[in-house]
């Protein structure tokens, strides 16, 4: 007899076009579909929950960021071009989807990985690797390039039918914007996944933190994509913010323990120096403040300096143009 159990499939959806392709193929052959996105400091699964909308499919998003520094910070598989460790970034979110599936109640997952479209990490040995070492090896099916690629247990035992799933290899992309012209997607998003970690300019405040070993500090890692940052020390990081949004971000994630700077009398910018600075890094994080804010080019600025229930205000001189540029972080 045929076989009429709806087998539930867990979709790794990043937003983009591939993933929500997967997603079509899959529910074009009656398999039900729960989505998961994954969100860090270094990207947002905004596309993540665009998608999942416009599809109609449930999705739960995971918290990703301690999974991504500990890649970032001991990458099995080394960095792509910049500072992004993919391999054991995918190796990773596998895990953690496959590790969820009968909290989901799903029988497998689903990627929406093409053969060959990335070189270094989605060749035939990587794409299996990664499935392999997630653990869920012969649970993975990648329905765009499926029939390129080793049957898996969803295929031998029917719960898809294999002939009815892809054969697509290599970078061209015509074959997807038909298949999305087919399945009615109109906004096809780029192939770029928004990962700050591929950013060359970005990747300096990555290595910075990598290198005085802060990327287990939550707030600190927030923190990466707001403001100007300076390091004063080992153990003493400043940020000032560039704008009202970044100065807001900056004065509500101030812990109590951390010195926040304003300027008195001047128009200037928020400031947050680490709780383990000592006095003299704090005194010249008070110059820096003060050179960022419109009195810059005055002797003497009065910083004003809070540190729990303490406040005090500090006269400095403007830090020097060439100490600023010694210290920053880019």
């Amino acid at each position: 007899m045929e076989n009429t159990t709806v087998h539930r499939a867990l979709v790794l959806l990043s937003g983009g076009l591939d993933s929500q392709l997967a997603i079509c193929l899959l529910r074009e052959q009656g398999v039900a579909v729960q989505a998961i996105g994954f969100e860090s400091v270094f990207f947002s699964a905004d596309r993540a929950r665009a998608a999942a909308a416009h599809l109609g499919v449930p999705l739960v998003v995971e918290p990703f960021t301690r999974q991504i520094a500990a890649a970032v910070e001991h990458p099995r598989y080394g960095f792509g071009s910049a500072m992004n460790p993919c391999i054991d970034c995918h190796t990773a979110m596998l895990k953690c989807a496959g590790d969820g599936m009968a909290r989901w109640g799903c029988d497998f997952l689903a990627t929406g990985e093409v053969l060959d479209q990335r070189p270094m990490s989605q060749n035939r040995r990587r794409l299996l690797q990664v499935a392999e070492e997630s653990g869920y090896g012969d649970r993975v099916v990648r329905p765009l390039s499926a029939q390129r690629l080793p049957e898996t247990q969803p295929e031998r035992d029917g719960w898809v039918d294999r002939s009815r799933l892809l054969d697509l290899q290599g970078r061209r992309r015509q074959a997807q914007f038909t298949l999305a012209e087919r399945y009615g997607l109109k906004d096809v998003p780029t192939p770029a996944g928004g990962c700050v970690l591929t950013d060359p300019n970005f990747c300096g405040r990555v290595r910075d933190l990598r290198d005085h070993g802060c990327l287990t500090d939550g707030r600190v890692m927030r923190r990466l994509r707001w403001g100007r940052q300076f390091r004063l020390g080992p153990h003493a990081k400043l940020n000032i913010g560039r704008n009202e949004m970044e100065n807001g971000k900056l004065m509500a994630d101030c812990g109590a323990d951390e010195y926040r700077m304003t300027s008195e009398g001047v128009f200037g910018p928020m400031a947050i120096l680490s709780a383990t600075a000592n006095p003299d890094q704090v005194q010249e994080a008070a110059a820096f403040c003060a050179a960022h804010s419109d009195g810059r080019d005055q002797a003497r600025v009065q910083i004003r300096v809070v540190r729990g229930p303490e406040d005090w205000l500090l006269d400095v001189t403007p830090a020097r143009r060439d100490r600023i540029e010694q210290v920053r972080i880019t």
